[in-house]
């Protein structure tokens, strides 16, 4: 007995409206009932349901016309599986799934079914993807085997939609091929999460470079999302020392901005809301963009710093100078073999002139240093057009510190003392700017670690001022001297500054909590050091500064034995400061002899 075509076709309007519903309409529902749309789909599902199976009771368990009706059975629990998720009943969206593999499970591998598995699959990745992420990377790799399988057979898929239509005489395999491989891109992409998940860092990031690139060959991607996952891979590829394959990704990143420009924006002719929102977006995600080039000339430097020091003594015979993971050894635990590494670059899209715009290799001296830094402080000021103070504080903030932290890097390179005292003034001048302008009481931590580094920078130029003097076999000049002790003032303003955001009684050596302990008692170290370092020929200031001193070390020695833990954030610098509190009071009744004496 066939079945009535008016049958499939109530069917098919009823598929339609659920996916109407679920892709379109689900997007407007109002915020006080967010799952309107799918709660709506959830019960013409139900009325399908009971449709489907009225017809498979009165119906031949063999045939086309059965395949095509278990086809639209187990579509229909899949869609069930799909909408108990997102409206976040688990178990129910479990049940749903479960009963669609059962349906579906020894029919994968034909044209009507593979669709319908592939999605399935995908979906019970996304079900255990929080819970057990073991279980999830089973199933999408049950997934990626029957693509797999499935495209070698030869044979041709049907899209889920042509399952329901009553009147089709001929499927759409080119279609059917571009929506199979659509489902497998998802399967990749949700893979490189679990791979995430499970610490296998190195294979995730394999597979996200992977899904990239098959979105540009599809021509299947949102510019700004594409060009904003590229540039975070760059940022993982960077960590490792790929500096080869982060530079490629970054200028992957540039280049689909650009494009989308160009095509996009500057070829609009209607400058409405639409297109302001657009240019909105644009401008954020190319100063995001940018940002990551900033952090990869910082790294690049700062790596290149870190290889030198690591090996002062053999550097020629033991520091590689590879910046190439396809050339590196890397760890067991990788997971991810050389051809895997070999294949990271984009095909189809040339980025030359962007990564043309600076080097991938380690910096061995200050003249290409300096080419580094001048075009990561171009990307700065690029990223400073839309952060900005005045709209994005804390954005802005962060941006000045990593130009900050540019300079210092850099500043490893040069070797004239009075060089490197001009590039912390500069770093200064930045960070004095910035800190004189934001209300601590909002951004207290970023004050904080804008006041620790002042005093910091301080200091450097206070030892390079005070080495210049003892070198020199002149007799220093008063103006000279004088510079000293505005260098130790402003050292010791600056780390009181950081002192006092605390608020703590220090009288009563109130615990300070937290990871700032450490730079706490740090500051207090160091502004007892600096008190020793004022030039000054008058006794009773002299004596001042001593007393100081010996009040900051008494500190640190009196909160460490009532906070025992303390002790061990500063070991080195508990013992100095132990012997100072013995020695001190000794110098300080010499001091006040002549004064007793006279």
């Amino acid at each position: 007995m066939l079945i009535n075509k008016e049958a499939f076709t109530d069917l098919q309007e009823k598929y339609q409206k659920v996916i109407k519903l679920l892709l379109e309409d689900s997007k407007s529902d109002p915020e006080n009932e967010p799952y309107l749309s799918k709660y709506s789909a959830k019960q013409i599902l139900i009325g399908m349901k009971a449709n489907i199976e009225n017809l498979l009771r009165n119906h031949p368990a063999e045939g086309p016309e059965n395949l095509k009706l278990t086809g639209m059975y187990s579509t229909v629990f899949l869609y069930l599986g799909m909408v108990a998720v997102d409206t976040e009943e688990i178990s129910i969206g479990e049940k749903h799934l479960e009963k669609c593999r059962e349906i579906i499970e020894k029919l994968e591998a034909l044209p009507e079914a593979v669709m319908i598995a592939l999605n399935m699959y995908n979906q019970f990745g996304i079900l255990w993807s929080q819970r057990e992420p073991e279980k999830s990377k089973i199933y999408l790799e049950k997934a990626q085997q029957l693509y797999t399988s499935f495209k070698a057979s030869g044979e041709a898929p049907i899209n889920v939609s042509e399952i329901f239509d009553p009147n089709l005489e001929k499927h759409d395999e080119e279609l059917a091929f571009n929506n199979m491989e659509k489902i497998h891109t998802l399967t990749l992409y949700y893979l490189a999460q679990i791979f995430g998940k499970l610490k296998e860092d190195f294979k995730s990031a394999v597979y996200c470079h992977i899904t990239l690139q098959r979105q540009l060959e599809m021509d299947d991607y949102e510019p700004i999302d594409w060009a904003l996952n590229s540039a975070t891979l760059s940022q993982f590829f960077m960590e490792k020392c790929g500096f080869k394959q982060a530079r490629h990704h970054l200028a992957a990143s540039s280049y689909i901005l650009s494009k989308y420009k160009i095509e996009d924006l500057n070829a609009a002719t209607d400058i409405n809301e639409e297109y302001e929102a657009k240019l909105e977006t644009f401008n954020h995600r190319h100063a995001d963009v940018a940002r990551c080039w900033v952090k990869y000339g910082i790294f690049l430097l700062g790596k290149s710093k870190d290889r030198l020091l690591a090996h002062t003594e053999d550097i020629d015979e033991k520091c590689s100078m590879v910046s190439d993971l396809s050339r590196m050894k890397l760890s067991g635990d990788a997971q991810v073999t050389i051809e895997d590494l070999q294949n990271l670059t984009f095909r189809g899209i040339d980025v030359g002139s962007y990564e043309s715009q600076i080097t991938d290799q380690f910096i061995l001296q200050f003249s290409d240093a300096k080419i580094v830094f001048l075009q990561t402080q171009e990307w700065i000021k690029l990223a400073e057009e839309y952060y900005t103070l005045e709209t994005l504080a804390s954005d802005y903030i962060e941006i000045v510190q990593d130009h900050t932290q540019l300079y210092l890097n850099l500043l490893f390179f040069e070797d004239n003392p009075d060089n490197q005292a001009k590039l912390h003034k500069r770093r200064i001048d930045l960070l004095e700017n910035v800190v004189s302008k934001v209300n601590p009481q909002y951004y207290m931590n970023y004050c904080r670690q804008i006041w620790f580094e002042l005093g910091h920078s301080y200091t450097s130029i206070l030892d390079i001022k005070s080495d210049k003097l003892r070198e020199s076999k002149e007799k220093p000049k008063p103006q000279a001297l004088a510079k000293i002790n505005i260098l130790v003032d402003k050292c010791i303003t600056h780390y009181t500054s950081f002192q006092s955001s605390f608020k703590v009684n220090i009288a009563e050596l109130e615990k300070v909590q937290g990871d700032v302990e450490k730079p706490f008692l740090q500051t207090y170290f160091r502004v007892a050091a600096l008190y020793g370092r004022y030039i000054t020929m008058d006794r009773n200031v002299q004596l001042k500064n001593v007393e100081q001193q010996y009040e900051h070390y008494k500190f640190l020695t009196d909160y460490c034995k009532k906070h025992p833990n303390a002790a061990e954030l500063m070991p080195v610098e508990l013992n100095i400061c132990k012997e100072m509190v013995m020695l001190l009071p000794v110098r300080m009744l010499r001091m006040k002899e002549p004064t007793l004496n006279s």
